[in-house]
């Protein structure tokens, strides 16, 4: 079995701190040889500059291909495609395309009177300028709007057919979980190579929890078992890194050859992960100032 081809996500800096940590988290995945690392949006566009200056910096002193996230909340259409724009011209031509979470408080989703209506219009606009490799969020659980898990699956296939050339799943925790959702793309006729698996190494576990809480990813009894057993021996990121790699290994074992780690800038987990899987390192970075 080879080794598969693996990407990136990081979140934007929000303090010189943060940015140190941020290069070195780069740094140390970097040797592997990534096809692309990307950067998020916070909810409601709060990070949009941040993320627009971390993307340029990472495009210019990195040598990776940097993807960009982008949203549709709380911006223009005009304003949104000039950030485009700006990408384009800085050299960056990925995006991962989103509609973004409404700012936190708001009670859910309203377009901006001006602005793109849904993720299908900005992948739709973003194909017609025909500058991006375009990528898009998958839900293998249902999303917490969505009416339905089927439904999920029907707006995926809409937003591939709108221009989207890759989806990227929102991490699980058992990978049954991606084969039925692979399964229910394939039998509405979607092409299913296009779909790359969400893993993420679990860094801290209560905080995790929470989060997929909020976004309604299912929390098997047995894994938060585990964790309370582990953290009472001291043993939380041997069981993490163990679990994180059986499931690579197992989607692999399934015809998988691509993954996506969601890395919030702890690199050990993920490295870990990625070195026991096979792959192999070629070097560091340059610190480039």
């Amino acid at each position: 079995m080879s080794a598969p081809a693996v990407s990136f996500e990081f979140f934007p800096p929000q303090s010189i701190e943060a940015s140190f940590r941020l290069w070195d988290t780069v740094q140390g995945l970097a040797p592997f040889a990534p096809r692309f690392v990307s950067v998020t949006y916070g909810a409601g566009g709060t990070t949009r500059e941040i993320t627009r200056e971390a993307v340029a910096a990472l495009n210019k002193s990195s040598g990776l291909r940097v993807a960009a996230h982008l949203t549709c909340v709380s911006a223009t259409r005009a304003e949104t495609l000039g950030i485009a724009d700006d990408f384009a011209r800085a050299g960056v031509t990925d995006i991962v395309a989103l509609r973004g979470d409404p700012p936190k408080g708001s009670g859910g989703f309203v377009p901006h009177p001006d602005g793109f209506a849904s993720s299908l219009d900005l992948i739709a606009a973003l194909k017609d300028t025909g500058k991006f490799t375009i990528r898009v969020g998958a839900y293998p659980e249902k999303h917490p709007e969505a009416a339905s898990q089927q439904a999920d699956v029907e707006w995926l296939k809409r937003k591939l057919d709108a221009g989207a050339d890759e989806a990227l799943t929102q991490f699980f925790f058992e990978t049954e979980t991606f084969f039925r959702f692979r399964d229910a793309c394939a039998a509405a006729g979607i092409d299913t190579a296009r779909i790359t698996p969400g893993i993420l190494p679990i860094e801290n576990w209560k905080g995790v929890a929470r989060f997929a809480a909020r976004c309604g990813t299912k929390v098997p009894a047995w894994l938060t078992d585990a964790f309370e057993k582990a953290e009472r021996d001291g043993r939380q990121d041997l069981l993490a890194t163990a679990l994180a790699t059986e499931m690579c290994s197992e989607l692999m074992d399934g015809g998988v050859n691509r993954l996506h780690f969601y890395t919030l800038n702890k690199p050990d987990l993920t490295r870990d992960v990625c070195l026991a899987l096979g792959l192999r390192q070629r070097g560091r970075l340059q610190n480039v100032a």
